[in-house]
């Protein structure tokens, strides 16, 4: 299950051990291309949470993450952004990306 992030709350982010962050945008077609993929790996993953940002509706973390294309993908350990993956990418790929950081 993927969790949406409103208001720029950070927070549950910020207490996982670790996280990922799919930060897009509902007009991002990669994005749409993307989120099937990531809802897989949050079912396949279930011990580690996964988020979505949208960046139009939490313009300050695409600011402090540095998001200038999207899709991108963070990967959180204990709050601090520690890997991120920009643009579309196969399920192996992302898969391979998520065991670098667990």
């Amino acid at each position: 299950m993927i969790n949406e992030i409103k208001n720029n709350d950070f927070d549950a982010v910020a207490k996982a051990q670790t996280a990922v962050v799919d930060f897009n945008a509902a007009w991002c077609g990669p994005c749409r291309m993307l989120a099937p993929i990531l809802e897989e790996l949050s079912q396949e993953y279930s011990d580690i949470p996964f988020y979505a940002c949208d960046v139009d509706e939490n313009m300050e973390l695409a600011v402090k993450y540095g998001i200038q294309s999207i899709p991108a993908v963070g990967l959180f350990k204990n709050g601090q952004l520690v890997n991120m993956a920009v643009g579309f990418r196969p399920k192996d790929a992302m898969k391979a990306l998520i065991e670098s950081v667990k």
